[in-house]
């Protein structure tokens, strides 16, 4: 596994790119392949229960996390729609830990559109390339961590709003989970890049979505805040971008979630017809490199998608630089000034507003780094931040 961890800063992939599709024929849609595990169906009675509610739980066997017994549990959510979903998280917890054991939340980097990828399936396969740090730098620090999979149970990558209404809800679930003694421990998220946006919408949304929750603090990276931005630099750069794949996932999982509103599939001609059934229900490798040099402008025939109305809402309810929340809980956000995946002006837009509202922030803005550097500048010194407060230490400000 130590082996694993030097891919964890190298091979980090660009999360959170957006890219609306011109008009061409339809096509029949791919079917989602949904989990053939029964145990992450929602129950029938499932809108009965409240948001973080456990709907169900087991323990898994691994020999993967040493010293560390994991749980899975299934809860109660929300998704876009405010429909009741259930989705699941998974808890490593280090053994021999007992009540007032750090829990902190963390988001993964999920750069996929399959349900067999989550998280949850990936802490035990090669997928989730940051397990190294999850386990070297958090469990083993004396943290019980919850891995959520905060893209729901159709794996819609993009739906960021969902996706902090699942962190925060699984949260809730790990807490009043019988098994874990972790009732009155203190709270930290933490997450970059796709799990930076999934953290910061969390973080925007608690105080209203989420009151009960007592965070100490929560700790986001590489935010991928401005989803039209970023939309129009990956999609529509002058040259093909090796990360178009990442932008057209994320908007299947955006046609997924939001069905009607942002509608991919019919508005592509042939050559992205083949694309999208490519990737459809794959993982990072194949999204990655397959998608890797395509360009909008090749996939279809008219004029841009993400300058329609509903499409340009679909984004803007996706970019937590436009949503009114401010966090109540202290911040620590860092973001390389040169990232060409997720811009740094917007985060820093989005900080000076916290700040003007009364918020914690710690703010680091790295001068010469771009998305991959900034994990390695930001991620130590995020660490140190996060276990201060969960140890009770006041929390500094730059504001």
């Amino acid at each position: 596994m130590r082996s694993r961890i030097t891919a964890l800063f190298v091979v980090l992939a660009a999360v959170g790119a957006l890219v609306g599709f011109p008009a061409a024929a339809a096509a029949d849609p791919v079917d989602l392949i949904a989990d053939p595990d029964p145990f992450y169906a929602a129950p029938a009675d499932v809108a009965d229960a409240a948001n973080g509610d456990v709907l169900d739980s087991r323990r898994v066997p691994t020999s993967a996390y040493p010293g560390t017994d994991v749980w899975q549990v299934k809860f109660r959510s929300t998704d876009s729609a405010d429909d009741p979903i259930a989705a699941v998280t998974t808890v490593l917890m280090p053994q021999g830990r007992g009540a007032g054991t750090p829990l902190v939340s963390y988001q993964a980097i999920v750069n996929a559109l399959g349900t067999k990828c989550a998280p949850s399936h990936g802490l035990f396969s090669d997928e989730l390339i940051e397990a190294p740090a999850v386990y070297l730098g958090m469990v083993a620090r004396g943290w019980a961590v919850a891995v959520p999979d905060y893209l729901g149970p159709t794996a819609a990558y993009g739906a960021a709003r969902m996706a902090g209404q699942i962190t925060l809800d699984g949260v809730r679930a790990v807490k009043q989970f019988e098994q874990l003694p972790l009732r009155d421990s203190p709270v930290g998220l933490l997450g970059y890049s796709g799990g930076g946006l999934a953290t910061s919408f969390a973080a925007a949304l608690a105080p209203t979505y989420a009151p009960d929750l007592d965070i100490a603090g929560i700790a986001e990276g590489g935010i991928p805040s401005d989803l039209a931005q970023i939309a129009q630099n990956l999609a529509y750069s002058p040259l093909p971008h090796p990360g178009f794949g990442m932008a057209m996932a994320v908007a299947l999982g955006l046609e997924r979630e939001y069905p009607g509103r942002f509608p991919i599939t019919p508005n592509l001609n042939d050559r992205g017809i083949a694309l999208r059934n490519k990737m459809f229900n794959e993982c990072r490798r194949s999204i990655l490199i397959d998608g890797a040099f395509n360009s909008a402008r090749d996939l279809s025939t008219a004029a841009s998608l993400a300058d329609t109305p509903s499409a340009q809402q679909v984004l803007r309810e996706n970019s937590v630089t436009f949503f009114d929340g401010v966090p109540t809980a202290p911040l620590f956000v860092w973001q390389g000034v040169n990232d060409f995946i997720a811009p740094y002006q917007p985060v820093a837009d989005m900080v000076d507003r916290y700040c003007r509202s009364g918020a914690d922030v710690v703010f680091r803005g790295y001068p010469a780094a771009e998305h991959f550097s900034a994990t390695v500048l930001g991620l130590p010194e995020a660490y140190l931040w996060l276990d201060a407060r969960l140890r009770g230490e006041p929390a500094p400000s730059d504001c």
